[in-house]
């Protein structure tokens, strides 16, 4: 019989178990409920003010200016009830509390991001739905791993396949959203969490096609008919879209390090008054952007109109994001590289003969921008082929993903937009090499909890030489009516011994948190405890995982 000790025991050892991949899929189940209820909320208020969804050209142009400064009342107000402090929230948010807390986020945080998320996106700001929904996957699967006080490992893993089974609910790119995963968000590949997080993705997809049907915003895509006598061509705009994608990222976060200490009502208002005057006079460039790439696919020789969505465009995000409205940035980042692929195709119609390549170079654009924006080369490819439906776009996607990339990296030193908000934004993000591989494993999985419990009383100068170290021994002292753990050490002279005192540890604990308690004094050990300080379960010393640094086992 399987009980809820046995289960956390066996999660903490960084092994694909049947049990984690089960939970993974609930977490997965829970995540795609709740950004179907979050892309409902959306389409329902759409529905209300506009004929089709995400195209605001139906609207008068000072309904277009006053709609943003609308919605970020109501995001301001809802900051407000809830708490300006929890306002953060998003793909960068994440990874920061990867870091910190295993994927453990504050459920005020994951509040501001569904409601304010569903008014920024309703009221006409360019930001994407998979900010929000990321944030929401990471709750909603760590949230059950945490309630099971399961070991942190494992509750990290469900972290990245809420994330993975959110992503998949929003686009409908399973396949796409695991790369993603694993690419930007864990950025390594392990067998034990990439087939979970892969459950959850399938389990994400299905229900969305099952309650919002198979279909996706990009479906307008058509066959491609691209060739090798393309392929220079698709090297050109490849260097643009490096280019574009450099100073793209550097414009965010010049914006965020400006106006970072403002307060987050006049932030918004600002960012409303940018994205109301672009809107009154550019309708198509208000939203995620959808309208705008199916209007210049079917009308791309408007070449200053196809300018000015560009340019405003880029605008519109920059600001967004960089101000703080809660949103997205890869559904605005998928319709930059679109409309910025449509307009260097026209640019370099004017000396190559590329007629009818509209919807190609849309899908090339996607591809290379979002490859060099986010420095996640694979998630891009796979993203276009998933929202394209066609493997015959791999080869040129991927000469125009290598060149945007090389460009963005080499010649102007370009990162992931979301380590360069983290840095920026002074958020932690980042593992030390050794603690990388002992948050993978568990305390349960490595203490020892064959132990003798022993009042200090009960020991003395005669005792302690008979102690038979089979057993690892623990003394037991009560200082000013608290009680203390140690360790006998090794002896120093005749029957004299050291003693090191014991840290408490929780049994959700990773080898990483004990190595952080015993790294400064190299020597001791932890105890750990389930449900208070008193409850040893078992013991770790620094020996022990200085063992497990050099062998590589447990």
């Amino acid at each position: 019989m399987i009980t809820l000790a046995s289960l956390r025991k066996r999660l903490a050892f960084p092994k694909l178990s049947w049990q984690l991949c089960i939970l993974s899929m609930l977490g997965g189940a829970a995540a795609a409920a709740v950004v179907i209820l979050f892309n409902l909320a959306i389409i329902t208020i759409e529905e209300s003010f506009l004929t089709v969804g995400d195209d605001y050209t139906s609207l008068t142009p000072i309904s277009r200016f006053h709609l943003p400064f609308l919605g970020a009342l109501v995001i301001f107000l809802i900051g407000r009830l809830i708490g300006y402090q929890y306002i953060r929230g998003g793909i960068p948010f994440v990874l920061h509390r990867l870091k910190v807390a295993y994927g453990v986020i504050p459920l005020k945080n994951t509040l501001n991001q569904f409601f304010g998320g569903i008014f920024a996106l309703a009221s006409g700001f360019s930001v994407g739905r998979e900010g929000p929904v990321v944030h929401l996957g990471a709750a909603c699967s760590s949230y059950i791993g945490n309630r099971l006080n399961l070991p942190n490992n494992s509750v990290r893993t469900l972290c990245a396949s809420g994330i993975a089974a959110a992503i998949a609910a929003c686009f409908n790119t399973p396949i796409a959203a695991v790369i993603f995963v694993m690419e930007v968000i864990l950025r390594e590949y392990e067998i034990h969490i990439f087939i979970p997080v892969m459950l959850a993705a399938i389990v994400g997809s299905m229900l969305t096609s099952f309650f919002l049907g198979p279909l996706h915003d990009y479906e307008f895509i058509g066959q491609i008919s691209l060739t090798m006598q393309h392929y220079p061509a698709l090297i050109a705009l490849g260097i643009f879209l490096g280019m574009l994608s450099s100073g793209f990222n550097h414009y965010i976060v010049a914006i965020i390090s400006k106006f970072k200490n403002y307060h987050i009502f006049t932030r918004l208002m600002i960012a409303s008054l940018i994205t109301g005057v672009l809107g009154y006079f550019i309708p198509l460039a208000m939203g995620t952007g959808s309208s705008a790439i199916t209007f210049l696919i079917d009308q791309p020789w408007h070449t200053q109109l196809l300018f000015s969505i560009l340019a405003a465009k880029l605008a519109m995000t920059i600001f967004a994001i960089g101000l703080g409205v809660p949103g997205g940035i890869i559904g605005p980042i998928l319709s930059i590289g679109a409309i910025s692929g449509i307009f260097g195709g026209v640019i370099l119609g004017f000396f190559i003969p590329l007629d009818q390549l509209t919807n190609d170079f849309a899908l090339m654009g996607m591809a290379g921008f979002m490859a060099a924006t986010l420095n996640a080369p694979l998630a891009a490819l796979l993203t276009v082929v998933e929202l394209s439906h066609q493997l015959e776009i791999m080869l040129p996607a991927m000469i125009v993903i290598t060149t945007s990339c090389l460009i963005s990296g080499q010649l102007f030193s370009n990162r992931s937009v979301f380590t360069m908000q983290l840095d920026i934004q002074s958020l932690a993000y980042r593992k030390p090499p050794i603690e990388k591989p002992l948050q993978k494993v568990g305390v349960l999985a490595v203490m020892n909890s064959n132990f003798v419990l022993c009042q200090h009383e009960q020991i003395n100068d005669k005792i302690l030489p008979e102690i038979n170290m089979k057993n690892l021994q623990i003394i037991k002292r009560t200082i000013e009516n608290s009680a203390c753990f140690y360790l006998p050490g090794t002896s120093k002279c005749g029957t004299e011994y050291q003693e090191h005192k014991l840290i408490a540890l929780s049994a959700q604990a990773t080898l990483a948190e004990a190595y952080l308690a015993l790294y400064k004094e190299h020597s001791g050990g932890v105890y750990i405890y389930t449900k208070n300080n008193e409850d040893i379960v078992g013991i770790i010393t620094f020996g022990q995982i200085r063992q497990y640094l050099l062998e590589g086992k447990i």
